[in-house]
């Protein structure tokens, strides 16, 4: 027997079937907000209550839509009821008091009145009590706070990115306030980082953050590895960048790094690179990408409730009405010791793998803003190797066809536009055009098929893998595996042409 069979067969002697795991039915709308026609002028309380009344009746007939779904719980995105451009007077007509529901027992729609100024809360709280489903929307907050608090801004309140749930009876439950604001001058950052966790009868706790979160430790990774959250709601406005953090890829590569449900509920303005939601599980994804519709999308699905003891079940079969899982992933930690001696696992009749290990024309071309070192991928097949700072990546692959420039790439080091964090990338990624100087440039089709084994010496444990097809369709790898202190990634038999494969990792300690 093999290793890699080995490897199955311990893997099956830990794990339960899918076929006997319960499920419960998701959804989550990618919602185009209806904007505000004059963002330069501060409206009335009434003005901003009619522009969300607008956004707040389409999700009004996305809840009745999900109900005869079948579904128990429903996502909507981040900014959803008022759009963006605001500054922080602006937005202010548009905010409500959100009162602590670890304190304050409310249930806005049977009890309109106890809280001034929350129209927006009993419109969402009703809509989770007549779709019984719970709800979770993105808004505004309001607090008030004491010139006596150091921290208490010059105009004397606190203004949040707010993610608010309600229970399928429409009560208040949880709150969370963004913790890492994206160019918004509008809001607050909390003093606290918040990890939120709320409970349903249907499928256990849940977890929550919202968009730009999703890249840092806290909250994100901190609430699934330090308290064992399996499942996650993501509200978002996510902006498209290619080649390695489109909305689908990384939220997919998210949800199969950790082993955990993720609900991701997007914006969709494509004239502003905004689209991509949707429902993942470690074993399928339900997901939606289009750049050139106008409307919105709801999405539902089944999804399995997820325990230790199943996430790594070998028969899965698809959200689409079953659980289907043609294309098989494991993740096994480094210390495994089956995979001692692991060779690369592919048809011994591929004789491209025997290739010999070489180094191509090293080039420099920046990515994402990020100064890669990179090598051309010209032949059909070959063994390269690139390397940044401590960060080695190597890539053995195989093509039937060269038509399309393809670079293989290495970047270790700290990333500064639009963010500032730590990254160690191994990317393969084809070329918007045929010099190299177009390498590294967004770019969505490809027509040439690969078959890669991809790895890398990585510093960090967090690596989030990515395999993006022509027209930003997404892949599974074959298998993800740790040996040593190189993580692999295989793939072969794609029938589409490959955009990007990488390992997107992320060294949390040196941001």
């Amino acid at each position: 027997m093999d290793i890699q069979s080995l490897s199955w067969l311990l893997l099956a002697c830990q794990c339960t079937l899918v076929s006997g795991i319960d499920v419960y039915t998701a959804a989550v709308y990618e919602h185009r907000s209806i904007l505000n026609p004059s963002p330069k002028v501060r409206p009335t309380r009434q003005a901003a209550l009619r522009h969300m009344r607008e956004n707040l009746d389409i999700y009004q007939l996305q809840v009745y839509e999900a109900s005869k779904q079948g579904a128990k719980i429903i996502v909507f995105p981040e900014n959803g009821l008022y759009g963006f451009n605001y500054t922080r007077d602006w937005i202010f007509p548009y905010l409500e008091p959100i009162p602590d529901p670890t304190v304050v027992k409310w249930n806005p729609c049977l009890r309109p009145k106890a809280i001034n100024n929350t129209e927006v809360l009993y419109q969402l709280s009703c809509m989770a009590r007549y779709g019984k489903m719970y709800l979770i929307a993105n808004m505004g907050e309001r607090q008030s706070c004491e010139r006596s608090d150091p921290w208490c801004p010059s105009d004397g309140r606190y203004q949040f990115n707010t993610d608010v749930i309600f229970d399928a009876e429409g009560s208040l439950i949880a709150k969370y306030h963004k913790q890492n604001l994206y160019y918004e001058e509008a809001f607050n950052t909390p003093r606290v980082v918040e990890h939120v966790i709320f409970n349903t009868p249907f499928a256990g706790k849940f977890g929550i953050f919202t968009c730009f979160d999703i890249l840092f430790y806290e909250p994100a990774v901190s609430l699934i590895d330090n308290y064992g959250v399996k499942q996650i709601i993501f509200p978002t406005a996510w902006i498209n960048q290619l080649p390695l953090l489109s909305a689908v890829e990384f939220q997919q590569a998210f949800a199969t790094a950790f082993g955990i449900n993720l609900l991701a509920a997007n914006q969709h303005h494509p004239e502003s690179k905004m689209t991509g939601s949707g429902i993942y599980s470690p074993f399928a994804s339900h997901y939606y990408y289009n750049m050139e519709t106008r409307e919105g999308k709801l999405l539902v699905a089944e999804v399995p409730i997820i325990t230790r003891y199943n996430v790594h079940s070998l028969e899965l079969e698809t959200f689409q009405g079953k659980l289907e899982f043609p294309e098989r992933h494991i993740h096994i930690e480094p210390s495994a010791p089956q995979l001692q001696g692991w060779r690369v696992q592919m048809d011994q009749s591929q004789q491209f793998l025997r290739a010999a290990d070489g180094l191509g024309d090293i080039f420099y071309s920046l990515m994402m803003y990020d100064n890669y070192t990179f090598v051309p991928v010209t032949d059909l097949g070959g063994n390269l190797q690139v390397c940044s700072n401590t960060l080695c990546c190597h890539l053995v692959y195989r093509r039937s066809h060269a038509s399309d420039l393809y670079a293989f790439g290495a970047f270790d080091g700290l990333h500064t536009v639009h963010g500032t964090y730590y990254l160690q990338v191994c990317a393969l990624v084809k070329c918007a055009g045929s010099s190299i100087d177009t390498c590294g440039q967004s770019v969505t089709t490809a027509s040439d098929i690969i078959d890669f084994q991809l790895w890398g010496n990585f510093s960090t444990h967090h690596i989030y893998t990515e395999i993006l097809a022509t027209e930003v369709k997404l892949y599974r790898a074959d298998t993800l595996e740790w040996v040593n202190n190189n993580f692999y990634m295989t793939k072969q038999g794609m029938s589409e042409g490959l955009v990007t494969a990488a390992l997107y990792g992320r060294w949390y300690k040196k941001d």
